[in-house]
């Protein structure tokens, strides 16, 4: 029996149906059985992965007192207000995960709404029930509750460890530009400073320091002393004012933040910049 292939076909999907009647009457015991779908595989492409969720702290607290990035009460109030979360080792990769932004969200539990949430690591969980799994998040009680249903919190933060799918998102704070707290440690030979509320990334892969005294155009790198703390240990004593310039983590993005640590500054203020990354 010979088969030749026609000039043309009305469309696509009818010269496959014509070849499937053909190769059944070749063998009819042939099967032809869709793949089954990979759901790792489905969730690497379409941009979400698994991972394990629990939370801390009351049930609709801040989870710590700012935890191991070192923000402080800054996590309780806006732009943070609370919705945040302790990232295991593989996300808090030992303090330059902080600042980071994530969509969370669950879908496996009667409670689950199905809606992300967007959390902001701001603390580690280091062992226990956040390293069973290779991703894991210790959200707030809030952030936690966040992800459920409307009325139905309550049962959500009953149910354990959830899994859960998230994805890296840019951060985002409208009308919030970048915050330089001064760490209560800092002196005019040694400083060192809490930086907040990065747009874009989140997260910081360097920091440079130029001092305001005349003739000085020199950045001095700092470095990553802990959490979201940059440190500068110059050996003598420091001309302010200071600008930054920061670079991002994921783009590589850079930015400068001039003359934003005043003269006669004071350890454990906080100062505002005018300036912040695109989200």
């Amino acid at each position: 029996m010979t088969f030749s292939l026609p000039r043309s076909f009305a469309s696509f999907s009818s010269f496959i149906a014509l070849l499937l009647a053909f190769l059944s009457l070749l063998n009819p015991c042939t099967c032809f059985k869709p793949r089954n779908l990979n759901l790792s595989s489905y969730i690497a492409t379409s941009g979400w992965s698994p991972a394990g969720a629990t939370w801390y702290g009351s049930p609709n607290g801040a989870g710590s007192d700012g935890g191991a990035c070192g923000y402080g009460d800054a996590v309780e109030k806006p732009p943070f207000s609370s919705m945040i979360a302790a990232g295991n080792p593989s996300m808090f990769m030992s303090g330059n995960g902080c600042g980071a932004c994530y969509q969370v969200k669950c879908t496996g539990n009667a409670a689950c709404s199905g809606n992300p949430v967007t959390v902001v690591i701001t603390d580690e969980c280091p062992g226990g029930r956040c390293v069973a799994e290779p991703v894991h998040f210790d959200m707030s009680g809030t952030a936690f509750g966040a992800m459920a249903l409307s009325g139905q919190a309550d049962q959500l933060r009953n149910a354990g460890v959830l899994q859960v799918l998230y994805t890296r998102v840019g951060c985002n704070y409208p009308g919030v530009n970048i915050a330089f707290q001064v760490d209560a440690g800092s002196n005019p030979n040694s400083f060192a400073v809490h930086i907040l509320y990065e747009d874009g990334d989140g997260d910081l892969a360097g920091v440079d320091l130029k001092q305001g005294s005349p003739g000085s155009n020199a950045w001095l790198p700092m470095q990553h002393s802990w959490g979201a703390v940059w440190r500068l240990d110059s050996g003598s004593t420091l001309q302010p004012p200071f600008s930054f310039q920061l670079t991002t983590a994921e783009s590589r993005k850079t930015l400068v933040a001039n003359n934003v640590i005043p003269v006669g500054w004071q350890p454990g203020a906080t100062y505002r910049s005018v300036v912040n990354f695109n989200p």
